[in-house]
């Protein structure tokens, strides 16, 4: 089992700046990308940013390219997401999560199935 636990939430003016962090724990050697994802209150929850946590490679959503950038340090097990020039469409509830095998370019955000509880991010105009 993968046991993923995110901090760094909270509430930001708009044009501000939050770091999330994801710490990982369990088998975590078993897990070939790590991603976040958000969701909106009365909206589907949407992928945000992915890395391949072998090459660390990285994939973004358009809504968040040029703003967020998700890195993670394999020494702490630990994945993180820089989020600058945040916007009031951005408040939402952001969650970790991690899936094991091959992505098709096709599919990014499909197939994660570990996932932490999620940190809450705001941000007012």
């Amino acid at each position: 089992q993968v046991q993923l636990v995110e901090s760094g939430g909270g509430s930001v003016q708009a044009g501000g700046s939050l770091r999330l962090s994801c710490a990982a724990s369990g088998y975590t050697s078993t897990i070939n990308y790590m991603g976040w994802f958000r969701q909106a209150p009365g909206k589907e929850r949407e992928g945000v940013a992915h890395i391949y946590t072998s090459g660390g490679s990285t994939y973004y959503a358009d809504s968040v390219k040029g703003r967020f950038t998700i890195s993670q340090d394999n020494a702490k097990n630990t994945l993180y997401l820089q989020m600058n020039s945040l916007k009031p469409e951005d408040t939402a509830m952001y969650y970790c999560a991690g899936r094991k095998g091959v992505l098709w370019s096709s599919r990014p955000w499909a197939g994660f199935g570990y996932w932490g509880q999620g940190t809450q991010v705001t941000v007012s105009s």
